[in-house]
């Protein structure tokens, strides 16, 4: 379930959707669809040739601020690459909500890409999002979560596709090969108070498969997932969306530990199930979310 931000707003990412930052008719879609995220793609969905007209194409709708409330991220190229550092000057002065830095391979890495934000110019309220997506990432992704504490580090975006190619691993149903390592980064994303994002599923014809997936997702604790096609939301956003029954239990569990009866209690009984702090926080953020995307939905 999400995390509060920055901010400490409750905001949902079930659903954050790669765009080309070089598909003018791919940005102007984006003002309308129901994704709560746009991730404007200046790398791996831009040909060489086109990688500076993408980036002044990017900015420009960045700056625009026709998104409505949907966040605004962009996936600038690496910073070791001959776009990177250019990319990451034009998109901090843009000021999208964030900024997507791939490649990341250890703790350093995230230092030097904050601080070139911050040399950059880019408000103070511009995270920084990191793509995991090496070898050399999942073995250091505890220290990597742990430097968030003094950079802009506010995400982590798994890139599954990429990982599974430097470890020679096969994508397939259940994604047993990449299992170890979504999960070590979901607990040092939640050992840091990250949130984390789930890779691409890249059959866009198989609406069998994306559910599961996305249910795989969830329930490894993930807050939402990254997509290819528009035609993955709708899924998406019902797996990743709190349920009538786990809204209903959730307020059980508010209005039980504010009934006067219980106050002081740190354990009680709610339904017949024994009840902890713990899930009073875990029943606070579900209606906090809950009510955050019905708003959306208005």
């Amino acid at each position: 379930m999400p995390q509060a931000d920055e901010k400490g707003r409750f905001r949902p990412r079930r659903s954050c959707l790669y765009m080309p930052g070089s598909n003018a008719r791919a940005l102007e879609k984006a003002r309308t669809i129901a994704a709560d995220v746009i991730i404007i793609d200046l790398e791996d969905a831009v040909a060489p040739d086109d990688k500076v007209a993408a980036r002044k194409a990017a900015a420009a709708a960045v700056a625009e601020r026709p998104f409505g409330h949907r966040e605004v991220v962009v996936r600038i190229n690496a910073l070791d690459t001959q776009w990177g550092r250019e990319d990451l000057s034009a998109i901090a002065a843009a000021s999208p909500d964030a900024m997507l830095v791939p490649k990341i391979a250890d703790a350093v890495d995230i230092s030097v890409a904050s601080k070139a934000m911050d040399e950059a110019g880019a408000p103070p309220d511009m995270a920084l999002w990191v793509m995991i997506e090496t070898p050399a990432a999942i073995l250091n992704i505890a220290a990597i979560a742990a430097v968030s504490k003094g950079t802009r580090l506010a995400a982590f975006v798994m890139g599954t596709n990429d990982l599974a190619k430097d470890l020679r691993a096969q994508l397939r149903p259940g994604r047993s090969a990449c299992g170890w390592a979504l999960q070590s980064s979901v607990t040092a994303a939640r050992a840091y108070g990250l949130h984390v994002i789930d890779g691409v599923f890249n059959d866009i014809s198989d609406a069998e498969g994306m559910v599961a997936e996305c249910a795989q997702g969830r329930e490894m604790g993930f807050d939402g997932k990254t997509l290819i096609h528009p035609a993955q939301i709708d899924i998406c956003n019902r797996a990743f969306t709190p349920t009538e029954d786990q809204i209903s239990e959730a307020r059980a569990i508010v209005d039980a530990f504010a009934d006067p009866a219980n106050a002081g209690q740190g354990v009680i009984k709610v339904d017949g199930k024994m009840t902890e702090l713990l899930h009073l926080d875990d029943a606070k953020r579900t209606l906090a979310i809950a009510e955050v995307i019905a708003a959306f939905e208005d």
